[in-house]
């Protein structure tokens, strides 16, 4: 009893290889024999990956980012948040959705004047340039233009110039309907020269070129880019993330082939919406200068009519000053005067509001603090209302009225507006209160003014409504002096942190990632290949598949005849498939042992298979044994034997079968020793039926008495039927496979036989082995011989399977 192995994981060299270790050579060794093919694919494919990284455009990323500052809420703010009426705030996303909107691209675009690309004319492709032009074009867009074509510019002399279209992929952009292209069929002819300055005119186009530094036998490309069409494409190519999760910085990254252009369009980017948020900033300090001055419009007349006046009374009477009793009652009258005009201010701002509330002209609200009003609800609301509408402005350049976060928002609009409207009615109540009061209060006094002398009275009148309109008019200018500071000194809460940078190694293409692209596709399309047509593959090539598919063993294997002689046993007998013949000799004496006289039968699915090479190469085999061997050709419909030998077809077992001609009559000796040979003879029309007869058993029944081996040439079994019958007078039966000829369905005949024709001792052989389909398998030295079994009996020495794919590439 042996040992077991002490260390399992160490390979026993004793014992033979695991099977799943012989598949996967098997497997491999497949693949390796069509290395050349392999090799050149992955070789293509890395040269195009080469190629594509030399001749691509290189595009750069340009990267910038921005810091959002969250604004502090407005005195009051707690009094709304539990019931869900305060604004929005600016968060990251929403600026997010403002930085990537069509219309501040849009803007960005007008404002760096990016209406024309320019290129230069290269190897395989132009490229994109935006400095150091030597022509500029100027576009008039209130025009039909021509765009997405180039056109090309071929400078004559310092004055003049061509222009043609560089193909014809042109669209027609109309001004009247920016979003809608047409498409053109006939591109308008042009003048064949132009001079620099001079408008080039037709029905699609209208632009202008200037000479910059242009010189003779330069070319041009440039293409017109209309803004709508710029500004959507810039858009969706922008990227805007913040740099991590709890961030409040925005990296904002674009790539483009032209790295300048680039930096230069993310600065203005955002410039433009730092510029936007500012204005929107400036809107309430515009809105209360642009109130206030509505109101000085009309104090400054009447402040000027009765500072008139009261110099001209007091000239006229020749008073100046009032009595001592006169100035007091004007100073309490003066103070119920500047509360009256201040309640008043107050009711006709508070009116102002609500003619703006209900006409849904919230951008024309002025902040209650700008006219001295302290009521903190009141400014909270309005504040509230104003960031929200804002706000509203901001998201519908990305939503639409559908949208979550606008719906949100004007829910939060009508709950505010009516929260307002409340407290504006109640403000203007409160206010109509306080002015009964003080014109009450007024009342009074005015009677005490009335005990005074009318000279007295009269400058008294004349002074109160002087000093009234006075206070108004330098109380409306310190509010507009306030207003016009604050919108001075407005900045946007956002910041740049860092300008526009590209990087100096573009990102496209990825070089080193192409090339590895390049070399894996090569090896995936090759062995994907190789693989898919092995599985398309009907014939039959692998021989350990085919043993694994027959109900019978696989004898052997006859090689490749590189030869044109059809009887390479006889003319070649050092050759390898004259080896293979051997081999299959040898194995008669355990698959029929102890027989005197032997009868082989050689048959095939179809014809072409090799079934009549093998009988003349067997029945060879053995005369050389010094076996008398008969060669007996029964295939009646398609004889081949009489053209192998160089005889002629005249009579054979067809003759004897038909014309009662005696069989030793039509046998046929040939110049090699122990052959004799019976042909088919003349095709007959009855070939089954003669096969069938009783005369042909008697016939075989003779010839076993006087020859050692009898060779049987059959019909194909898989055409035609008589051969099932002929398996009877036969003690071995051959059935034989061509590699990379016979259909894998033809393994069903044999079967077929076997299980259901009740043949016994059929064996399988595969003819003309050449393609090497797995580990370990000959060309044709017996089943389970290896490649060193016979080397050195023969003259054709089996190459390794590196040499064999050489000598096939």
């Amino acid at each position: 009893m042996s040992k077991s192995n002490p260390y399992p994981y160490i390979p026993d060299p004793f014992l033979p290889p695991h099977e799943d270790d012989i598949e996967l050579k098997v497997v491999l060794f497949n693949y390796l024999k069509y290395w050349p093919f392999i090799v050149t694919c992955t070789l293509v494919c890395v040269l195009a990956a080469f190629l594509f990284n030399k001749y691509a455009t290189p595009v750069y990323l340009v990267q910038s980012s921005v810091i959002i500052t969250e604004e502090p809420q407005p005195l009051g703010s707690e009094i709304f948040d539990a019931v869900g009426m305060m604004p929005i705030k600016n968060n990251v996303e929403n600026e997010i959705g403002i930085l990537k909107s069509y219309t501040l691209a849009e803007e960005a675009i007008l404002e760096l004047g990016l209406d024309v690309f320019y290129f230069t004319d290269d190897l395989l492709s132009s490229i994109q340039v935006h400095s150091g032009v030597p022509v500029k074009v100027d576009v008039d867009w209130t025009h039909p233009q021509l765009v997405k074509g180039k056109f090309v510019i071929e400078v004559l002399d310092n004055q003049t110039f061509s222009i043609e279209p560089d193909g014809d992929d042109f669209e027609i952009f109309n001004p009247s309907d920016p979003f809608y292209k047409q498409e053109i069929n006939d591109i308008p002819e042009l003048k064949p020269v132009y001079a620099f300055g001079e408008n080039i005119e037709s029905e699609f186009l209208k632009i202008k070129i200037e000479s910059i530094e242009a010189k003779e036998g330069d070319r041009i490309f440039f293409q017109l880019v209309d803004t709508p069409s710029l500004a959507l494409f810039l858009k969706d190519k922008i990227s805007v993330s913040p740099i991590n999760k709890q961030a409040s910085i925005l990296n904002i990254s674009f790539e483009t082939p032209v790295r300048r252009m680039g930096e230069e369009y993310l600065n203005k980017l955002m410039e433009v919406y730092l510029q936007r948020e500012l204005d929107e900033k400036n809107k309430a300090s515009e809105n209360t200068i642009r109130f206030i001055e509505d109101q000085l419009s009309g104090i400054t007349d009447s402040l000027s009519f009765f500072e008139g006046s009261l110099e001209k009374y007091r000239s006229e009477n020749k008073i100046f000053n009032l009595s001592e009793e006169g100035s007091q009652i004007f100073q309490r009258l003066q103070e119920f005067e500047k509360d009256k005009s201040q309640a008043e201010i107050n009711l006709k701002y508070y009116q102002t509001l609500q003619n703006y509330i209900n006409r849904d002209d919230i951008e024309e609200i002025v902040a209650p603090s700008i006219i001295g009003n302290t009521d903190p609800l009141l400014q909270s609301l309005v504040v509230s209302i104003s960031e929200l509408q804002a706000e509203k402005m901001r998201l519908s350049n990305n939503f639409s009225e559908e949208a979550p976060p606008i719906r949100e928002i004007n829910s939060q609009i009508r709950m505010t507006k009516k929260a307002l409207q409340e407290n504006i009615a109640s403000s203007i109540r409160n206010t109509n209160t306080y002015l009964q009061e003080v014109n009450s209060q007024i009342k009074r006094v005015e009677r005490e003014i009335n005990s005074l002398p009318e000279t007295e009275r009269r400058l008294l009148g004349i002074q109160r409504k002087f000093t009234v309109n006075e206070n108004i008019y330098v109380y409306l200018l310190q509010k507009r002096a306030e207003s016009e500071i604050t919108r001075a000194s407005n900045m946007p809460k956002n910041a740049i942190l860092d300008l526009a940078r590209a990087g100096q190694i573009p990102v496209f293409p990825k070089k080193i990632v192409n090339l590895v692209i390049g070399l894996a596709i090569g090896l995936f399309f090759s062995i994907g290949y190789i693989s898919i047509r092995d599985f398309l593959n009907t014939k039959i090539e692998d021989p350990k598949e085919l043993e694994k598919q027959i109900n019978t063993p696989l004898i052997g294997m006859i090689g490749r005849n590189q030869s044109n002689d059809p009887k390479p046993v006889l003319n070649n007998p050092r050759s390898s498939v004259t080896e293979s013949f051997r081999n299959i000799r040898a194995d008669m004496s355990y698959l029929s042992p102890n027989k005197e006289h032997l009868t082989i039968l050689f048959t095939s699915s179809i014809s072409g298979e090799g079934k009549t090479f093998a009988s003349v190469n067997m029945a060879s085999v053995y005369s050389l044994l010094g076996k008398k061997t008969l060669l007996v050709g029964l295939d009646l419909r398609k004889p081949k034997i009489a053209e192998e030998f160089g005889l002629i077809n005249d009579k054979g077992m067809s003759t004897c079968l038909s014309m009662n001609m005696p069989w030793r009559d039509v046998v046929k000796q040939t110049k090699y020793e122990n052959l004799d040979i019976i042909l088919s003879g003349p095709i007959p029309p009855n070939p089954a039926e003669l096969l069938l007869q009783s005369k042909f058993s008697k016939i075989m029944a003779e010839i076993k008495q006087e020859y050692e081996v009898i060779i049987l040439d059959c019909p194909p079994a898989g055409l035609v039927s008589e051969t099932k019958e002929l398996f009877k007078h036969s003690d071995v039966n051959f059935f034989i496979f061509r590699q990379g000829f016979s259909n894998k369905s033809n393994i069903q005949i044999l079967n077929n036989l076997i299980e259901k024709g009740g043949v016994s001792k059929i064996y399988a052989i595969l003819n003309d082995v050449h393609i090497d389909k797995g580990y370990g398998f000959g060309y044709g030295y017996g089943y389970g011989y290896g490649y060193s079994s016979h080397y050195g009996y023969h003259d054709e020495v089996q190459l390794p399977w590196w040499k064999r794919a050489m000598r096939r590439g």
